[in-house]
């Protein structure tokens, strides 16, 4: 995998432009989403990932609030893909049977 460095230390980009946590598989998204779905603080996010420093953890937050309209922009797409496929899939066996 190649990656670009950014101003953000612990932050690079993919190969997609994607901003990665350096060292990691971990997109900053993905972080962020996390915040916004169970309201973790950082030092929550570093008992979730142990992987991450806490360094790291925040450089992927400020790199966020840097880059807020992009990164809402790709979270709301994610959110309308799963979306999409979930009303694709329609009701699942399971459900059905316990109606």
């Amino acid at each position: 995998m190649t990656s670009i460095a950014t101003e953000y230390k612990y932050i690079e980009l993919d190969e997609r432009n994607m901003p990665i946590i350096a060292g990691t598989r971990m997109k900053v998204v993905e972080l962020v989403t996390s915040v916004k779905a169970y309201g973790w603080s950082p030092e929550e996010l570093g008992f979730q990932y142990p992987h991450l420093t806490m360094s790291q953890i925040h450089s992927a937050l400020a790199y966020y609030w840097d880059h807020k309209e992009e990164i809402d922009a790709e979270i709301e797409r994610r959110f309308q893909e799963a979306e999409k496929l979930r009303l694709e899939a329609g009701e699942s066996p399971f459900a059905a049977r316990m109606r």
